[in-house]
């Protein structure tokens, strides 16, 4: 498939995880991809860029358009993650959290709106989680983080239509990625907590990085021109199903 043959997209947190397989989705498609990382280095065209820096991001994102002549897709990936309930973080900790998760978007997309109001195929897609709208246990902050990227999705999504700018945000269940192994590693017992969390999707098992990232290159696709202002939930089931437990 090539219907991003022409077309530049950037990707937040391009260099591992769920961003380094939807840039490698989107660049066999035909898409220049740019890769925004705190550490770039194994992309074929990366920059760096701390999404918490607006210097930073203005300046990756000049470099972009410079290089590539222009900015079609921005995939809004980068994020950190955070752990307990409401009382587990302190002020900072919540400040950091929500600085990279939802204010590194809202750099990264006024930096390039210039940009993609200049393309006649723009599209953002911004990485959710299902903590947005789930009570998951221990995740107070995250999900905090989260539910307010799902309503920045829809606010967006309205404000950009006149500039033919189509706003989706992709929202996975917990995928098989170097965060969730990490978290994985430093639990008491790794094997029953993997159990626990493959249990807890329908499908019974986690999500993969490549389905995430097929899921954001659909929602960037120019053959997706009237989806705008949607969550693609991609959890295995999480949000709608409720099956009886397995034998």
């Amino acid at each position: 498939m090539s219907e991003f043959a022409g077309l530049t997209a950037v990707v937040t947190g391009g260099a591992s995880g769920i961003g380094a397989a939807a840039a490698a989705i989107l660049a066999d498609r035909g898409a220049d991809v740019a890769v925004l990382d705190l550490s770039p280095d194994g992309a074929k065209f990366g920059f760096r860029c701390d999404v918490s820096d607006d210097g930073e991001v203005k300046a990756a994102i000049d470099a972009v358009a410079a290089q590539f002549g222009g900015i079609d897709v921005l995939v809004n990936n980068a994020g950190i993650g955070a752990a307990g309930d409401v009382a587990a973080n302190d002020d900072a900790e919540w400040h950091r959290v929500l600085d990279v998760n939802v204010l590194g978007m809202v750099r990264t997309t006024r930096a390039a709106l210039p940009h993609l109001r200049k393309s006649s195929k723009a599209a953002v897609v911004n990485t959710c989680s299902i903590a947005a709208w789930a009570g998951l246990p221990n995740r107070a902050l995250y999900s905090a983080s989260k539910g307010a990227i799902l309503a920045l999705t829809l606010a967006m999504a309205t404000d950009h239509l006149a500039d033919n700018i189509r706003i989706n945000c992709v929202c996975p269940g917990t995928a098989d990625t170097p965060w969730v192994g990490r978290l994985l590693d430093a639990a008491p017992d790794p094997a029953a907590e993997r159990a626990a969390l493959q249990a807890r999707q329908p499908m019974g098992r986690l999500v993969t990085a490549d389905e995430v990232g097929h899921a954001i290159a659909y929602l960037a696709s120019p053959l997706s021109g009237s989806t705008t202002g949607t969550a693609l939930a991609v959890d295995g089931g999480m949000y709608g199903l409720r099956p009886r437990p397995r034998a």
